[in-house]
């Protein structure tokens, strides 16, 4: 079947916290389809972990935080590093955030995608990191998953009882934990094409420039009727102020029907600020972090008006 399977051990002599990173061990497999990666996920359940781009997975096993006993690759499967772009958007779960970064079909309705996609970490992490393994982490904090979830994206899952479908705010649960089951593999997530009047934005704040954790990241879309004077409909999507990426639904209502004014896309921040869930920690308060929802939507909301007209 084409499988390679190793035994590995990887011995972590840093130190964090002061104590020494025990050895981990674990079995390593390559499949060369899908129908075999998923008999993988299938036999080894959460013993198991797929591995697509490692820079969230390898850390989380360094520094002790999961112990899989089988580490299945899909760098030989074939389609899962695949952008399809034909009325729908297909991202294949191995994509990587360089990808999204140079796709010039991206340009235009889905800049926001671009705008996210390059500032996650540096370029070398950028050439890594998956789309797939960035949704599957579930971090509140992910820059790309807000603009997905802006686009009204659902993911693929395929397990040992066949495909099923999931839209992407169902898919995240909490902080590290998301509705795939055991042994299941997220091969792609979908999402139209938008249409007519459309535009997009991404914002991100963060306590420095590059490569830096979001303190609070914001996408947004809008699309306006055909006179460009009234919003037909909004999305606004939050990282890093809730358990997970989150949908302002009460600033999105507060917009559509309406004409975009300077009040409206402030008024549309304070709801989304009021709404939203956000911890204090060492990158900001929870306070801190709602003044900037409150700053950053209409932000996001008025580069998304400059660019429609």
């Amino acid at each position: 079947m084409g499988r390679l399977c190793l035994r590995r051990r990887d011995v972590v002599k840093a130190r964090f916290g002061g104590s020494i990173i025990p050895a981990v061990h674990f079995e390593y497999h390559e499949p060369t389809s899908v129908r075999e990666a998923v008999e993988l996920g299938a036999r080894f359940g959460a013993d198991g972990r797929f591995l697509a781009g490692g820079t969230d997975l390898l850390i989380q096993m360094r520094r002790g935080q999961l112990r899989p006993q089988h580490v299945v690759s899909l760098h030989r499967v074939p389609g899962l590093d695949a952008i399809d772009v034909d009325g729908a958007v297909a991202l294949g779960a191995r994509v990587t955030h360089r990808r999204l970064e140079r796709e010039p079909d991206f340009q235009g309705a889905l800049q926001a995608l671009i705008e996210s996609a390059e500032v996650v970490g540096g370029h070398q992490i950028r050439n890594v990191a998956t789309v797939g393994g960035n949704i599957v982490n579930a971090s509140p904090a992910a820059d790309v998953v807000p603009v997905l979830l802006a686009l009204d994206a659902a993911v693929t899952c395929v397990g040992a009882d066949g495909a099923r479908a999931l839209t992407l705010e169902e898919f995240l649960l909490e902080p590290g934990r998301t509705a795939r089951r055991p042994g299941e593999l997220l091969t792609a997530v979908r999402f139209a094409v938008p249409q007519g009047r459309t535009a997009t934005a991404f914002l991100k704040a963060g306590r420095r420039r590059a490569m830096e954790i979001s303190v609070v990241c914001v996408a947004a879309r809008l699309t306006l009727d055909a006179t460009g004077e009234r919003c037909v409909e909004a999305r606004i999507a939050l990282g890093a102020v809730a358990p997970t990426t989150w949908r302002a639904r009460e600033a999105e209502r507060l917009l559509e029907g309406r004409p975009l004014t300077p009040e409206a896309m402030r008024e549309a921040g304070r709801a989304a600020a009021a709404g939203c869930r956000p911890i204090g920690d060492v990158r900001a308060s929870a306070r801190y972090r709602r003044l900037l929802v409150e700053t950053l939507v209409p932000r996001a909301l008025a580069r998304c008006l400059e660019r429609i007209e």
